[in-house]
């Protein structure tokens, strides 16, 4: 490795180990650092026939054996530099604890009464098994139905590269009592009342009366951490806006959080245009046109149903669709695409395909790549698969997604277990309808938005978007969050954020399946990869499944979890490479 390198990664994760350290936490040596293409320290001299580390086995200076051992001293190197990160606080907002009955904590898929307070000796069974972190505890656990548990195991995987899951902070969830948390809900509640009022009426002007009401609302939530205008205002053309949620690093007990839009969300429609364009796929196409949900599509807003998908009993009802497809335009048709869209699959597709002026051939955007891209400098080769170029960026984002899921997940199983919508809701009714003494902040129970959901529904219950509700593990972080995140960063890391994208689109209020022109500020690429970040993690909001928090808090975490992996492999390359440049979700510049 290069003095130049070597001392970027000191100044990105601190002063590393002895290159004499060892890397192993149970006493045994897993293998040696490398000085020199020579093993460094005795104890490891058995080892080097083996591993061939000098070259031995070849003609000297033999550019084969001298890459073999370039990369294992990388990897040996890596391994260290990322075993030197130290594991960070991970606070939870102390509800499991401060709850006998476990009410602020999620518990679905247990069994529970018929208030939806679970079985305390089923809970006692999935404590032993999150604390054991072992498959046999996990196969104890007592299921209220056919439903299972999602990925706890899967989580406590090892990465061979980038960081340990473990290594990756959130805030503290908002806790069960607290006005953020109220906030949270009271948003939620507005948008399963809104789910089926066009995005168009979601501007500044609108006289759609439910859309001002659910302004009015969220404008008096004391804990909201949603987007305002320059005086404060929560206006309506920025509600259900998506924010990033930082850890605060002032505080050093890591539990409060630092709070951003992300630039470009709040600019322009509400959809991001990688969610409207068709996109190309070869010599066919990712249409944009949706099959969409029939409105009135609402489950769990009653007690029955509702407490059978908390025990994890299989829906009995199931979604009618929209024969006539058409484009995205309404918060019911994102908690649709949010179920599980090739959202960052066809950005890729747009990003990286050129435009086309040929009428039977769809083409791209043809953006930029980014301007650290070392193949805009070379003069006589191109990148290809192997580095820099599509092939290669499309197969750096399924292996990202699946580390950032491992992340987020291992937060939701190992540390916040946070209740969701639906469980909280039931709280709400219990409160309103049968006077049980829950501890919920008068934001809520105040709100226009409960007091609405009571005419249209009959209850105090969150109606779902989804029959069987929200998957079964903790809320917060969210993952489909974190793996939209997880992408964008990838994806404004290898081309030109600033780039803006031309004859951008909007669905034509007055006929959905087709779409116009939008004239406006200009939408810049980074601005509407951000935006699609939210889109899909709010589209879980609009949903009835999580929270503002949820989403939010995963932005940041993609991000690092992204970052960890380009740091690792920006030192793999052969090309002369400055270095990864790009901004984050909250609008600061990241070199690597």
């Amino acid at each position: 490795m290069s003095k130049q390198a070597e001392q970027t990664d000191k100044q990105q994760i601190g002063e590393r180990p002895s290159r004499r350290q060892f890397i192993g936490s149970t006493g045994s040596v897993i293998v040696g650092s490398v000085v020199g293409g020579t093993l460094g320290s005795a104890s490891t001299t058995s080892h080097a026939a083996e591993l061939d580390l000098r070259g031995t086995g070849g003609r000297p200076g033999d550019p084969d054996q001298a890459l073999r051992n370039k990369t294992f001293r990388l990897r040996t190197e890596r391994a260290i530099a990322n075993h030197s990160v130290a594991v960070p606080r991970h606070p939870d907002n102390d509800d499991e604890d401060r709850y006998a009955n476990k009410i602020g904590t999620d518990t679905r898929g247990l069994p529970h009464n018929s208030r939806g307070e679970v079985d305390l000796a089923a809970w006692a069974l999935l404590k032993q098994a999150v604390t054991t972190r072992e498959v046999a505890d996990f196969e104890k656990v007592q299921l209220g139905g056919s439903r299972k548990l999602v990925n706890p195991l899967g989580t406590l995987g090892v990465n061979l590269t980038g960081l340990s899951s473990v290594q990756f902070a959130v805030p503290s969830a908002p806790a069960l009592a607290s006005a953020e948390r109220a906030a949270d809900a009271v948003e939620v509640y507005w948008q399963s009342l809104l789910r089926d009022v066009p995005l168009y009426e979601f501007r500044k002007d609108t006289n759609h009366p439910l859309v001002r009401a659910a302004a009015a609302d969220i404008n008096r939530l004391s804990g909201y951490t949603g987007p305002r205008d320059a005086s404060g205002v929560v206006t309506p053309d920025l509600l259900f806006r998506g924010t990033a949620r930082y850890v605060n690093h002032a505080d050093p007990t890591g539990r409060s959080a630092r709070h951003a839009v992300p630039p470009g969300v709040a600019v322009g429609p509400y959809i991001s245009q990688f969610l409207l364009l068709d996109a190309p796929f070869g010599t066919s196409f990712i249409p944009a046109l949706l099959s969409t949900q029939a409105p009135g599509n609402d489950f769990l807003a009653q007690t029955a149903e509702w407490l059978a998908v908390q025990d994890g009993k299989a829906p009995t009802r199931r979604i009618t669709f929209d024969p006539v497809r058409r484009y995205l335009a309404t918060g019911r048709d994102l908690a649709e695409v949010a179920r599980g869209a090739p959202g960052f699959a066809s950005a890729f597709q747009l990003l990286s395909t050129p435009t086309s002026s040929d009428p039977t051939r769809l083409g791209g955007l043809g953006t930029p790549l980014n301007p650290t891209n070392p193949y805009l400098k070379l003069k006589t080769s191109t990148g290809a698969a192997g580095s820099f170029a599509a092939g290669y960026v499309q197969g750096l984002l399924p292996l990202a997604v699946s580390r950032a899921i491992r992340a987020a997940y291992w937060q939701k199983w190992f540390v916040h277990r946070t209740l969701r919508p639906e469980a909280y809701g039931g709280l709400v009714h219990q409160r309103l309808s049968a006077g049980v003494d829950y501890p919920l902040h008068a934001d809520v129970l105040q709100s226009d938005a409960v007091a609405r959901n009571l005419r249209k529904f009959g209850t105090h219950l969150i109606s779902s978007a989804y029959p069987e509700g929200a998957p079964l593990h903790g809320s917060y972080p969210g993952g489909a969050s974190v793996s939209a995140a997880v992408q964008a960063t990838l994806l404004k890391a290898f081309f030109d954020e600033n780039a803006t994208i031309a004859n951008p689109v909007q669905p034509d209020p007055a006929d959905p399946t087709r779409l116009i022109p939008y004239s406006g500020p200009a939408l810049t690429i980074g601005g509407e990869l951000n935006k699609l970040a939210t889109n899909l993690g709010v589209g879980r909001n609009w949903a009835g499944i999580h929270w503002r928090s949820d989403a939010a808090a995963s932005l940041p975490l993609g991000e690092e979890v992204a970052i960890a992996l380009l740091r690792d492999e920006k030192l793999t390359f052969k090309e002369p490479f400055e270095g990864f440049r790009f901004t984050r979700f909250d609008g600061s510049t990241v070199s690597l």
